[in-house]
């Protein structure tokens, strides 16, 4: 066996070390998550933030729709102009981008 015959099998010998030692690290990874996911604490504490977030998004749903719909009848009628309006209203993440009729800015208390 020559010199590069036993430099690539080197190289094949490591690079099939790196990929068992990766597998083990994921499944081991796996295994914890599972424990941890299963602990009836973190269950219990899934289920508390679980219920929030509904009873928030019921909450928000209904103070918010109003903008959703706003912003459906404008794509659904192509309104360039309305969806590519700007204004200084608070727009949360989502920057200036308005569907709003001129003069909502300090009437609105949401992002929209």
């Amino acid at each position: 066996m020559g010199t590069d015959d036993q430099a690539a099998e080197e190289r094949r010998v490591q690079n099939a070390m790196r990929r068992h030692a990766r597998a083990r690290a994921f499944a081991e990874a796996e295994n914890v998550i599972s424990a941890v996911l299963s602990d009836l604490g973190v269950r219990e504490a899934r289920k508390r933030v679980e219920a929030a977030e509904a009873e928030l998004g019921l909450e928000l749903c209904a103070r918010l729709q109003p903008f959703q719909d706003r912003y459906d009848q404008a794509v659904a009628a192509g309104d360039t102009d309305g969806l590519a309006g700007l204004c200084g209203g608070k727009h949360g993440c989502w920057g200036s981008i308005c569907v709003l009729p001129e003069g909502h800015e300090t009437s609105v208390e949401e992002p929209h």
